[in-house]
């Protein structure tokens, strides 16, 4: 056996390092993700059991939305993004708890089942697609439409009414409850509602504008003389009311006019605690197209990776996707409004996980904010688990009954530090997405399930985003992990 030897000098040099490096860990010198994880030849990586927990009761980015240098530039609009029930969201106090994360999965399942309704019969149908100034939001997690949902507070009409809404790729019409306020047609929120008749540049769209007969294709339009417009979602959640106008400010010095949302005056599911939703599907109602003469239509967004801290979206940035793992951006014929992408692989503990044919991930993959675990083909899933499940016996943790949709669950409570093999997501072009931890449990739990079928689409849900700056520019998708 090889042996060396060092000096009693190298071996206090050595030691003295060594501390240094553990006090700036434990004081918080090193950056957030250096200081919370151990990553050991890219196959391991040791967390605090306390990372995996619910979050605190403090928040820990309490100032403005800070974005990488690279995602911005001077004329770019960047928002806050916050857990909607976590101590950062805006005006906390008047946020209800949110719902058992059983009740979560539940709401979950049937958003996941509505879009891979949507995108149902892609399989051999997807296609390539080919896009200047940036706005970044905050960004905030939360729980609406059912899911872990993220919120940003923007500025509606003139003078502008603060708006507390949910960010939602998977959608194209921006809508925000409006007076008169009609119980129980409406539910209670957190800022005053938005009363078209205080805005001195409120306009309602008119019934033969362009606007409106683009709604009938969606079954709705001109009813009684006013364009209106009824938007429902995957969970059973829906809304109605009357199509307008307005001026929308992102952020000090990045309006939107005129900016075209609904006016809701009929509101029913599991939107309480919010004002409406910003959707930035890619269809011609969305913010995204909305502003794409301001920003080119170029976008990113990072979810915070817990509730006590924030994370950002930005409308605009510079052309470069340096930095960034990209991957071509895909679309289904038959659901345009999806962000879809071609995984083709998966890895664990960096090895790829055997036995799953690229032919099951055909259907392609949706990348959605609002869907929370991520959805894989039967096959791809029951690999996954196998090779997951056989990682983590190595240590021997405790396992724990499942929680709803997921079947892979353990039990830290015993543990101070928990030791979790890589994961890493592979897509079409060579890009690849590494998992931080919290995008690989939730709960305790593998958050992962499985879709219905092969060759189905599979989704890219929100909890495997977290910490991921998420870039895209109409021809392409970019993952920069580690971003917020």
């Amino acid at each position: 056996m090889a042996a060396f030897v060092v000096s009693p000098s190298q071996l206090h040099r050595v030691l003295l390092l060594s501390w240094l490096l553990f006090a700036a860990g434990a004081l918080g010198f090193l950056p957030r993700h250096v200081a919370a994880a151990r990553v050991g030849a890219g196959s391991y990586v040791t967390v605090s059991a306390a990372s995996l927990a619910a979050s605190g009761t403090t928040c820990d980015d309490p100032g403005p939305a800070i974005a990488p240098r690279q995602l911005i530039n001077g004329t770019s609009a960047v928002l806050r993004l916050a857990h909607r029930h976590g101590p950062c969201a805006p005006s906390r106090s008047s946020v209800q708890p949110g719902p058992p994360f059983a009740d979560v999965l539940r709401a979950d399942q049937r958003r996941a089942e509505y879009i891979q309704r949507r995108v149902s019969g892609a399989r051999g149908n997807l296609k390539l697609t080919a896009s200047s100034r940036p706005a970044t939001v905050p960004a905030t997690m939360g729980y609406s439409i059912g899911t872990l949902q993220y919120v940003v507070t923007v500025s509606l009409g003139t003078p502008g009414v603060p708006q507390t809404v949910e960010l939602d790729t998977g959608s194209d019409v921006s809508w925000v409850q409006c007076k008169p306020y009609a119980p129980p047609a409406c539910y209670s929120q957190k800022d005053p509602l938005f009363d078209p008749a205080g805005s001195s540049t409120y306009s309602a769209v008119p019934c033969a504008a362009d606007a409106c007969l683009e709604l009938e294709i969606f079954g709705e339009g001109c009813s009684s003389s006013q364009c209106r417009y009824v938007v429902s979602y995957g969970d059973g959640s829906n809304t109605t009311g009357v199509y307008g106008s307005d001026t929308l400010t992102l952020s000090p010095g990045n309006t939107v006019q005129p900016f075209l949302f609904g006016c809701g005056y009929a509101q029913t599911g599991l939107f309480a605690g919010i004002d409406g939703l910003l959707a930035l599907g890619r269809q011609s109602m969305s913010l995204k197209s909305q502003a794409s003469s301001a920003y080119g239509g170029v976008f990113s967004y990072c979810l915070p990776p817990k509730e006590t801290s924030t994370g950002y979206l930005t409308l605009g940035a510079p052309i470069s996707a340096a930095g960034f793992a990209t991957t071509a951006l895909l679309t289904a014929w038959n659901a345009p409004t999806f962000y879809m992408v071609m995984l083709t692989g998966i890895s664990v503990g960096g090895q790829a996980v055997g036995g799953v044919p690229t032919s099951v991930f055909a259907g392609g993959t949706v990348v959605d904010t609002g869907t929370v675990v991520t959805r894989l083909p039967p096959t791809a899933y029951a690999a996954l688990r196998s090779t997951f499940r056989t990682a983590m016996a190595r240590y021997g943790y405790p396992s724990a009954p499942p929680i709803g949709i997921l079947d892979t669950c353990y039990d830290f409570s015993r543990y101070d530090a928990v030791t979790l093999p890589t994961v890493a997501l592979a897509f079409g072009g060579g890009a690849t997405l590494a998992l931080e931890a919290p995008g690989i449990l939730s709960s305790g739990c593998l958050a992962f399930a499985p879709n219905a079928g092969d060759g189905d689409a599979a989704i890219l849900g929100n909890v495997q985003q977290r910490s991921v700056a998420v870039r895209f520019d109409g021809s392409s998708v970019g993952f920069m992990p580690g971003a917020c």
